[in-house]
C-alpha cells in the first residue's frame, strides 16, 4: 500500500520506516486510514533528530503522551471518520487507499519541501514541518493540546535550517 509512486521515491529510508510504523500503528487502532497523528507517533518514536526540534524533554513525553491516549481510547471519536484538513474538498482530493486526504497532502509537502532545500529525499524534519504547517490536521490537534506552539516548532526548524 503505497503513497504514490513519486511520494515514495522521495522519502529517505528512514522516513519510509516511519510510514511503515504509521501504517502499522493506523492498523493495530482499528483505524482504516493513516492520518497525520499516526504518522507524527511514529516520526516521534523514532527519529531523535526530529525531537530534538521540540523545547525540550517534557514537551516531547507531553506528545507521546497523547498520542499514546489517542490509541487506547482519545482518537476513538475519529475512528470511522476521514481525516480531512479543508485544504481540498474530501470528495474532489484524488482518493489514495489507506490514506487521509490530509496525511496525502502532508506527504506531498514533506517533499516538496526536501526538493526546495535541494535534497532527493525527505528526512523527518521535512515531514514535522510539513504536519506542524497543517493548523486543520490530526497532528497539530495533538501538539496544541500537550502544549506545543506549531508555529513556533515550524520557526525553530527553519532557523536550524539556515544555521546549517
Amino acid at each position: 500500500m503505497s503513497i504514490r509512486a513519486d511520494i515514495d521515491a522521495g522519502l529517505s529510508a528512514a522516513l519510509a520506516a516511519v510510514v511503515s510504523g504509521a501504517r502499522r500503528r493506523a492498523h493495530r487502532d482499528g483505524d482504516r486510514h493513516i492520518d497525520t497523528a499516526h504518522l507524527l507517533h511514529s516520526l516521534l518514536e523514532s527519529d531523535s533528530e526530529v525531537r530534538a526540534a521540540f523545547d525540550g524533554g517534557p514537551q516531547v513525553a507531553r506528545v507521546l503522551g497523547y498520542l499514546v491516549q489517542r490509541s487506547i481510547g482519545y482518537g476513538l471519536r475519529w475512528q470511522g471518520t476521514v481525516e480531512d484538513s479543508g485544504a481540498v474538498p474530501i470528495v474532489s482530493a484524488p482518493g489514495v487507499a489507506g490514506w487521509s486526504p490530509s496525511a496525502v497532502l502532508v506527504m506531498e509537502g514533506t517533499v516538496e519541501r526536501a526538493r526546495r532545500r535541494g535534497e532527493p529525499r525527505a528526512g523527518g524534519l521535512d515531514l514535522l514541518t510539513a504536519l506542524a504547517s497543517d493548523h486543520a490536521c490530526r497532528a497539530v490537534e495533538v501538539l496544541e493540546r500537550a502544549g506545543v506552539d506549531a508555529r513556533a516548532l515550524t520557526s525553530r526548524i527553519a532557523d536550524a535550517s539556515h544555521g546549517m
